[in-house]
């Protein structure tokens, strides 16, 4: 019974020492004195000018979102189109299911003008 778990130990040995070496390597062999130009911001590269942060329009992400919800649709309901002469009735209702929710919640987005492009 102990051996199975002799695996688990190892891998958490593993897992937890090899970040561990890492910080001490990195410690050990790297720079004692770091420069100014080290420690700022932008070590390589060309100075901001003026503000960093730009405001995007707020359509991008509702676009991004809409992309997400639909591509985790493809996730969800391919498996269930592979394998459809398979399935007892009750999958094939809820796949439905799931395809009448976000047909809705489509119709919802596109009825408050989220899609327009202004």
């Amino acid at each position: 019974m102990l051996e199975q778990w002799v695996f688990i130990l190892v891998f958490g040995i593993v897992a937890l020492g090899t970040p561990v070496a890492a910080i001490i390597v990195g410690r050990v062999i790297g720079p004692r004195r770091p420069n100014p130009t080290q420690q700022s911001t932008y070590e390589c590269g060309m100075q901001t000018v003026g503000d960093a942060q730009k405001q995007y329009k707020i359509q991008y992400y509702i676009f991004t979102l809409l992309f997400l919800a639909f591509d985790v649709e493809v996730v969800l309901l391919l498996p269930w189109a592979l394998a459809y002469n398979q399935l007892p009735l009750f999958a094939l209702f809820e796949g439905a299911f799931l395809i009448f929710i976000l047909a809705v919640g489509l119709v919802y987005v596109w009825r408050k003008g989220a899609l327009e492009w202004r």
